[in-house]
């Protein structure tokens, strides 16, 4: 497996896109190649240069951005003028900027919730979707990772995470979380926006790994705070919203690769997802959880890319 080579963007912008939020663009590749705009996940995650090795610099113009909040938009861990509604308009207006008429779209985890809802709310402007680690936001899927679920798989990284939380208040951890990370008191909040990041890095791949768990400490402030808001909020869409409006992307070509041992959005989501969708291929990852950085995932996300430049 030959990843591709790193390069230094041929692009940058910074565009406002409401009165408080600014947003950090990179562009990759070949100008005139094929479209591909990269979601990262989280929310509040962030994107990185390291994640175009997957993507052939002479045959795609890859378009990469750091959504409301985090990365290096500004200000940084915002949550107003915070939503999944004002994320789907970005995308819009991103390849408007670009002059960008339709594009293909990868995401991951919550990046593959946004390209859903996306293509959803904009089928024209989609030409395929790539998703890994399916993540359809919806309340058992939420309360899978923060309330019970992956707390018995992984009993020794839920106890650090249930460390904050009084015993008398675990029936809606994700209510205490949220009261923690934005707290007044600073000493309070960034301990739980490290243990909230932690417990999601520790439980992202099926041997963790120093690399996965560093990336997500790093990030801890935007991503505890975004995702917080978000979940809290059902991030903002209805129940079941995805597969209810599946029929909106029917003619959409959809390649999904998700880890067999996925502890963060576990693969029942991917399944009802392709079950739904005629025109999905659901790849399966046999031996990984959820990261891209998972080396089967990895294989899988390049060969599909490849093939799709050829």
């Amino acid at each position: 497996m030959e990843f591709h080579k790193i390069n230094e963007p041929f692009d940058t912008h910074d565009i406002k896109v409401s009165d408080l939020h600014v947003i950090h663009i990179e562009e990759y590749g070949n100008k005139n190649g094929i479209p591909l705009i990269f979601l990262h996940g989280g929310p509040g995650a962030g994107t990185s240069s390291i994640y175009q090795k997957y993507f052939n610099p002479a045959k795609y113009h890859l378009i990469m951005f750091d959504q409301r909040g985090c990365g290096k938009s500004r200000p940084y861990g915002e949550t107003s003028q915070n939503s999944t509604d004002e994320l789907i308009a970005d995308i819009s207006t991103i390849l408007d900027y670009i002059n960008i008429e339709k594009s293909h779209i990868y995401g991951g985890s919550w990046g593959s919730t946004l390209a859903l809802l996306y293509a959803e709310t904009y089928p024209e402007r989609v030409i395929s979707l790539v998703l890994r680690g399916v993540f359809l936001c919806r309340k058992k899927d939420i309360q899978w990772f923060y309330q019970y679920g992956a707390s018995e798989i992984y009993p020794e990284y839920w106890k650090d995470y249930i460390s904050l939380v009084d015993n008398s208040r675990t029936d809606d951890i994700l209510v205490e979380y949220h009261k923690m990370i934005f707290s007044e008191d600073d000493n309070v909040a960034n301990k739980a926006c490290k243990e909230w990041s932690l417990w999601e890095g520790k439980s992202s791949c099926l041997y963790p790994t120093k690399n996965v768990i560093n990336a997500f400490d790093e990030c801890s402030i935007s991503l505890a705070r975004i995702e917080s808001h978000f979940f809290i909020n059902n991030c903002f869409i209805e129940e079941n919203q995805i597969l209810m409006n599946i029929d909106k992307i029917l003619d959409i070509p959809c390649s999904i690769v998700h880890g067999q041992y996925d502890m963060v959005c576990p693969i029942r989501q991917a399944y009802d997802l392709n079950q739904v969708y005629p025109k999905s291929k659901l790849i399966i990852a046999k031996d990984a959880g959820h990261s891209l950085l998972e080396p089967t995932i990895s294989k899988e996300i390049l060969h599909i890319f490849n093939d799709l430049a050829d």
